[in-house]
């Protein structure tokens, strides 16, 4: 990710888990959102403190997904991902960056986005989430794996602006 050079409001976005990811919003004047950053969650913690690092320029606000353990989690799994989401959590700290949670659910129906149907299955859903999230950014290259990170970011950028 290149090093922000502007004092455009900061907007992060954290999807947090091996399959999340990180996006980076600013927004000029209250008008105009650039994407600076839409990436899939970095594979090593050194990479992931780096990102924060590059990130905490400016002015700088970030929303990270609330997430708890579901049935049928293995013990392990379960252990690895809270590991994760604390690391997280920790980078944010560590930087200065102010933050809160929000649960799915909120930032879901706050983007208009419905809820999963009890037919549709978990990556159908995924895609209307990819679906959603390349209407608000036709110039953003969309993955399952960066969507949900992007989405939070605007839900954040809206929030912070109180366009909710």
């Amino acid at each position: 990710m290149p090093k922000v050079k502007t004092q455009a409001v900061q907007y992060i976005g954290i999807d947090p888990g091996k399959s999340g990811g990180l996006s980076l919003l600013g927004c000029l004047d209250g008008k105009y959102v650039k994407v600076f950053s839409v990436d899939a969650m970095p594979k090593t913690e050194r990479d992931i403190a780096d990102w924060f690092e590059q990130a905490s320029s400016g002015p700088v606000f970030a929303t990270i997904e609330k997430v708890h353990a579901m049935p049928g989690n293995g013990v392990s799994s379960m252990f690895k991902f809270g590991q994760g989401y604390g690391f997280l959590r920790a980078c944010l700290i560590c930087h200065e960056i102010p933050f809160e949670e929000v649960t799915p659910m909120m930032w879901q129906k706050s983007l208009g986005i419905p809820k999963r149907s009890k037919t549709e299955s978990s990556t159908q859903f995924k895609n209307r989430l990819k679906a959603h999230a390349q209407q608000l950014f036709p110039s953003v290259r969309m993955t399952l794996a960066n969507c949900d990170g992007l989405l939070i970011a605007e839900y954040n950028r809206r929030k912070r602006e109180n366009v909710l």
